[in-house]
């Protein structure tokens, strides 16, 4: 096993990787290897001696590699750097109890996925996409997909407030909005500089014309959004999911929409993906769909692999990246 800086990419989505990866690390030193790993043997023969295992993507197939099980094979490693921001196919208390940290780079994505949240909270209330396919049947006329709502002085709700959160208040700034946020990790006044107020989650569904989803996928907020938070919702509300899928039971989501439990739905994420060729979703006017595409840009490889090489030279050089997940671990390494 060699002593020298060692970062193996197990996994990437991109359509090719850079050159000038490799050579970046090169010039600090960093021996390189990348191989799409998706079994145990794959992870123990090439990142087994890593210093810190990197995934750009593999939330699907090529994910498998680091479910719970097979993290032991990781002898070395000091750190999982996950580009973007999602880290549910990372085994993060795993790697917790090992000493592992989990950095991820929501910088990479944040701009976009917020901008996103905006366009699809757009396309509903203003049901854009609604007059779009009538025009293109041929049907010209205001009523067949007429505007429902508002934004302007309406109350937004968020649940979760990281940084892709706070940029939705930036960006809504000038709809002056009533802004509510819900996130048991942060605290009231962290909120209330950014423009929310702090509220729990039934509290925030009850108030909110509109709810927007931007928590992580954790074993405490999967199906979060279950029947008994859809009823508590109002009936002209909009629900809003840039997040992940399992975030929301989707049966009852679509018993909602069915039932007019709620209004209308933006949704970048489902579950699973893609859906059937038979789910209801796929027949309701009042709902946006995208291919969880909320994190695409014209620069979205470039930003990934960037930031994600930010995290790893922070490691390297012993500091603590500029995200990480598992705030509670006891890092292997002695970091400033």
């Amino acid at each position: 096993m060699s002593d020298k800086f060692k970062v193996t990419l197990v996994s990437n989505d991109a359509p090719d990787l850079p050159d000038w990866v490799p050579a970046e690390l090169a010039d600090h030193d960093i021996d390189f290897v990348y191989h799409e790993c998706i079994t145990r043997e794959d992870v123990e023969k090439h990142a087994g001696d890593a210093d810190i295992v990197w995934l750009l993507g593999g939330a699907g197939e090529s994910g498998a590699c680091l479910w719970r099980g097979n993290m032991q094979v990781l002898k070395k490693c000091g750190a999982i750097v996950r580009a973007g921001s999602g880290t549910d196919n990372v085994p993060v208390d795993e790697a917790t109890t090992m000493g592992i940290i989990v950095a991820n780079t929501p910088h990479s994505v944040a701009e976009q996925v917020a901008d996103h949240t905006l366009g699809l909270l757009f396309s509903v209330v203003r049901q854009c996409a609604v007059q779009d396919r009538l025009v293109k049947q041929g049907t010209w006329e205001r009523y067949g997909g007429c505007p429902r709502w508002s934004l302007h002085g309406r109350a937004l709700g968020l649940v979760g407030f990281g940084l892709i959160a706070r940029l939705v208040i930036k960006k809504l700034g000038g709809y002056e909005m009533d802004v509510l946020a819900y996130d048991p990790f942060v605290d009231e006044e962290t909120m209330k500089s950014a423009g929310a107020r702090k509220m729990e989650l039934d509290e925030l569904l009850k108030a909110s014309d509109f709810v927007s989803l931007h928590c992580p996928l954790l074993d405490s907020t999967r199906h979060l959004m279950g029947e008994e938070q859809f009823r508590m919702m109002k009936e002209r509300s909009i629900l809003i999911n840039t997040s992940r899928g399992p975030v929301v039971d989707e049966q009852a989501m679509i018993r909602a929409l069915s039932e007019e439990w709620i209004s209308a739905a933006g949704l970048d994420v489902l579950d699973p993906e893609p859906p059937s060729a038979d789910n209801p979703l796929l027949k309701m006017d009042q709902v946006v769909i995208t291919p969880h595409i909320g994190a695409h840009s014209d620069n979205f490889w470039d930003s990934m692999f960037r930031w994600s090489m930010k995290a790893i030279h922070a490691l390297h050089e012993g500091r603590w990246p500029l995200s990480w997940v598992n705030k509670d671990v006891k890092s292997r390494w002695s970091l400033s």
